[in-house]
């Protein structure tokens, strides 16, 4: 197996053109498992973890663009109050260690339907900057995975960074596992208020082929909310509007049984979480409210 180190993105790109069966690694926290297991041979290893413009992340114009070698522990300290809802999905990957070496750019290219980062890029409409030396293209998150384990990448691209404009309301993230640390989720579910724009952001993990949002839930969460008023003014989020929401939510996914749960439990773990975050996240909207009236 054949080991490459490019020092630049433009080097990595050029390296992965003419080596388009390089496997990518960062972290190594997916890729390092699966060789260990004997589940991956690739021919060569493209090593990132030396390229600068991957490890940084900046604003502009409102919107972060954070590459695709910043680490879970960075998004943390670094973006958990631009992005909450994935600094909460990050907080819950792994052990210290291993938020200390993945990264959200790993976990996209993994494109696994338990990634735990998807469900709040998915309620957040991130999108994914993709890059080889043909050029660059920009996927909504929605668009990115194609089946399991599988996404629109190309043999010879790469994932350059993922661009989030910050939710203008609260976010929320859910997971269930077989324990509460140190685990894959059994289902996870992210969710996110966009009120500057009347919409409702959400995202499904490990209860469908891919990670997926859902769209006829969040239009129905987000239209009540129009009805009757509540965008304006704030009032208390109905007990069966929540709890609407979290069927529709179930109604979305297409979970299968396996060793982790069945899928009736992911269903019903789905509902409920759906329920909880939208009523967490509406109560932080009120709260914002009143703080400042007060």
């Amino acid at each position: 197996m054949d080991f490459l180190a490019p020092t630049s993105w433009a080097e990595a790109l050029e390296t992965k053109a003419a080596h388009p069966d390089a496997l990518p690694v960062a972290g190594g926290t997916d890729v390092m498992v699966e060789l260990n297991f004997d589940h991956r041979r690739p021919a060569a290893l493209l090593d990132l973890t030396r390229v600068p413009e991957l490890q940084e992340w900046s604003r502009d114009a409102g919107r972060i663009r954070l590459g695709a070698g910043v680490t879970y522990s960075r998004v943390i300290t670094e973006l958990g109050g631009a992005l909450p809802g994935l600094a909460m999905a990050a907080r819950t990957v792994g052990s210290p260690q291993i938020r200390n070496r993945g990264t959200v750019g790993g976990n996209l290219g993994a494109a696994s339907p338990a990634g735990d980062s998807h469900p709040a890029l998915l309620a957040a409409f991130a999108e994914v900057e993709i890059a080889s030396v043909r050029g660059t293209r920009v996927v909504p998150v929605a668009e990115f995975f194609t089946g399991v384990k599988r996404s629109v990448l190309e043999a010879d691209e790469l994932i350059a960074a993922v661009r989030v404009t910050p939710p203008a309301g609260p976010q929320q993230f859910c997971k269930i596992g077989t324990r509460n640390a140190m685990v894959i989720a059994v289902s996870a579910f992210g969710f996110a208020l966009h009120p500057d724009r009347r919409v409702v952001g959400t995202g499904i993990g490990s209860a469908a082929p891919t990670p997926r949002p859902a769209p006829e839930a969040a239009a129905f969460l987000a239209g009540e909310l129009e009805a009757a008023g509540l965008w304006d003014s704030r009032g208390p989020l109905p007990e069966g509007l929540a709890t609407d929401f979290g069927r529709r939510v179930r109604d979305a996914a297409a979970p299968i049984d396996d060793v982790r749960g069945s899928a009736a439990y992911r269903l019903h773990a789905l509902s409920v979480m759906a329920r909880r975050a939208a009523t967490w996240a509406w109560d932080s909207y009120r709260d914002e409210n009143r703080s400042a009236a007060a």
